[in-house]
């Protein structure tokens, strides 16, 4: 948060308005959080498949985040908190199905991977696991996301088997400027990287969005 606080300081005092947070998936997270604890005030905010809660069991969020808390207790907190493939290093071969329908950006991905190992990033350890949840508890607050002024569109699929889909409709319904695009099976996590027809959707709805509630200078 004091990394994106630092950003959004130095960008905005460089650059004219308006000006506008976008995040995807757990960065989705993290610009919701920012925008509840006031450390930054976008013109607007757009969100895509955002971490608002994780797909998976339906149990209490307490009682994650105390499964978790147990876990970074009982063994090492950075240990991988699932599996990522059968081979160390090799892609898990489900992979794609979580994420996008379009073969071609899904290979655009591995070929960064090749040509940038550096950027590599396993699974999840059960210490960012906890971190996630003690985050989300802050977001499920009383009053937290209510008390949020700035237009927020979230873009969202009942498919989304890495995010809870739920957990997005319940924020768009809690944020008093909150819009909801919800996609269905034809649209998987990535939703900006899905095939043409469902991105080209969202990027309409986006565009007519911040036409709507953070128009550029020049209009």
């Amino acid at each position: 948060m004091d990394d994106l606080a630092g950003l959004w300081r130095a960008w905005k005092a460089a650059t004219p308005g308006p000006h506008v947070l976008a995040g995807h998936s757990m960065g989705g997270h993290l610009v919701m959080r920012a925008l509840v604890e006031r450390r930054v005030d976008p013109s607007a905010a757009v969100l895509t498949a955002p971490m608002l809660g994780m797909a998976g069991p339906p149990l209490p969020l307490r009682v994650q985040h105390w499964v978790a808390k147990l876990m970074t207790r009982i063994g090492a907190p950075t240990r991988p908190a699932w599996k990522w493939s059968e081979k160390p290093g090799e892609m898990p071969s489900s992979r794609q199905s979580l994420l996008t329908h379009d073969e071609a950006r899904y290979d655009d991905e591995l070929w960064w991977r090749e040509k940038r190992p550096e950027l590599v990033m396993g699974p999840g350890s059960w210490g960012w696991v906890e971190r996630a949840y003690a985050s989300r508890r802050v977001l499920d607050a009383k009053g937290a996301m209510e008390a949020v002024t700035v237009p927020v569109l979230l873009v969202s699929t009942s498919n989304d088997k890495l995010v809870s889909h739920d957990a997005v409709v319940r924020a768009a319904e809690r944020l008093p400027h909150g819009e909801l695009l919800a996609f269905g099976k034809e649209a998987r996590h990535e939703i900006l990287r899905e095939a043409d027809p469902v991105r080209n959707r969202a990027l309409a709805a986006i565009g007519d969005f911040l036409d709507k509630v953070a128009p550029a200078l020049s209009q």
